[in-house]
């Protein structure tokens, strides 16, 4: 009988400590269900957070291109004004108006410097095809062969990139 009794509580007390485990990882479970229902909620905004940035972006990125020439056309607006005045000069001495229009022409010139527009050095230059296209060649003996003679439309960087090349006339020797 002790036997039986002895069984009897083990049982019992197996039953309690498994009824204490299971509660126990009914308790772990909750709290691991309530972590992962969190990492998730975090996970949701970060997606979302991470959408509105890349839309952001992208809307800067659009206004940034449509609007980048701002500053070179406000620049250019003074030029254009005096251009305006320079044809509105109807009857005046023509000697005034070249040199007004040189005076527009140094005006525009200085604008796109400022910018970064820079001419092709040609004259006197060995012939460069990344920056010279030979438009026409000629027998010489006053220049070395392969030699820029000279310039028939002026080539222009920006900043370290080529615009247009210049189109130059190559000496060939005789």
């Amino acid at each position: 009988m002790e036997t039986a009794e002895a069984m009897e509580g083990e049982l019992i007390t197996e039953e309690v400590v498994e009824q204490s485990d299971t509660e126990q990882l009914k308790k772990e479970l909750e709290e691991k269900k309530a972590a992962a229902e969190d990492y998730y909620n975090r996970l949701l905004r970060l997606q979302a957070d991470f959408d509105n940035y890349r839309r952001r972006t992208a809307r800067e990125r659009e206004d940034f291109a449509r609007y980048a020439s701002t500053t070179l056309c406000e620049a250019l607006l003074p030029v254009l004004d005096n251009f305006q005045l320079a044809l509105g000069a109807k009857g005046q001495d023509p000697a005034k108006v070249v040199e007004g229009v040189e005076m527009i022409y140094r005006q525009l010139l200085d604008v796109l410097q400022k910018e970064g527009l820079t001419p092709v050095e040609t004259q006197g230059q060995e012939f460069d095809p990344t920056k010279h296209e030979a438009a026409m060649q000629e027998s010489t003996d006053q220049y070395p062969d392969n030699t820029v003679i000279s310039e028939l439309r002026r080539g222009y960087y920006l900043k370290d990139k080529l615009l247009r090349p210049a189109m130059v006339t190559v000496a060939k020797a005789e």
